[in-house]
């Protein structure tokens, strides 16, 4: 099974843009479909961005849909959140994470990044 790590994150202002990685661990990178979540202060952990196995195919929440980007190079065995026109309720800590294809359940999770959106 895969290891992930985060980076990528820090403090930035409105408007303004970020890219986060998730390195992965392995050679087995590609048998996993991937996501990223996030979870703000006092809130739940939510959905973000999945992306397929292949990178053909993309979901994001609404929240961000527009100003985020997923994708990943299978080659580098890393995933990529691309996030644009950032707001303060972006803020939170941002977590990548891995599912087998064909299972609904994320079941390998990084340790999270800082993200930061000031006003």
């Amino acid at each position: 099974q895969v290891e992930l790590v985060e980076s990528g994150g820090g403090l930035v202002q409105a408007g303004d843009s970020l890219r986060l990685s998730c390195a992965a661990s392995g050679r087995t990178f590609s048998s996993y479909n991937m996501g990223w979540f996030r979870q703000a202060p006092g809130k739940e952990r939510e959905f973000v961005a999945g992306i397929n196995w292949s990178g053909g195919s993309t979901n994001y929440a609404d929240s961000v849909k527009g100003r985020f980007t997923i994708s990943r190079d299978n080659a580098k065995n890393t995933e990529y959140l691309q996030m644009n026109s950032l707001k303060p309720e972006d803020t939170a800590v941002y977590y990548c994470a891995a599912r087998r294809v064909g299972s609904p359940v994320y079941v390998v999770w990084g340790q999270g990044t800082q993200v930061t959106v000031s006003a």
